[in-house]
């Protein structure tokens, strides 16, 4: 796959080149599609600040009835979490490994990868997604 904002392609092993442009790739992983619409059907708005994810936290977790579901709105909510922070830490971006993963990298260079606990949260609510951001979030 070649994404014209994500730059070319390395190698032959399909590593991707780190993204070109920071805003595309903060706005494609923003998306998150099947939780924005899971939590508008449940009434909560994800305006993508830290209450928002305390709201999430909140919800009753209708999805766990959906096996096919469950892994995907997992990632979404892992790259929403990815997305609060990038939106409300100074200096927080979204970083690409080669394997295609996104992580967060904070201003003092620490990675953090987020789509795992987020599937971990959509199976059974922990990590909750606000104490993740406030272990994240803190200096």
């Amino acid at each position: 796959m070649n994404i014209p904002f994500l730059g070319p392609r390395r190698g032959k092993r399909g590593d991707a080149a780190l993204p070109a442009d920071p805003e595309a790739i903060a706005a494609l992983l923003s998306e998150c599609e099947l939780l924005r619409s899971q939590a508008d059907r449940a009434g909560v708005r994800l305006d993508d600040t830290p209450a928002s994810l305390e709201a999430l936290d909140q919800l009753v977790p209708l999805w766990r009835d959906d096996p096919e579901t469950l892994p995907w709105l997992g990632h979404d909510a892992g790259l929403y979490l990815g997305t609060v922070v990038v939106r409300t830490v100074p200096g927080a971006v979204w970083r690409i490994r080669r394997g295609g993963e996104p992580v967060l990298r904070l201003p003092s260079g620490r990675e953090f990868e987020v789509t795992e606990p987020g599937r971990q949260w959509a199976t059974s609510g922990l990590p909750e997604l606000s104490q993740l951001y406030a272990e994240i979030a803190e200096p």
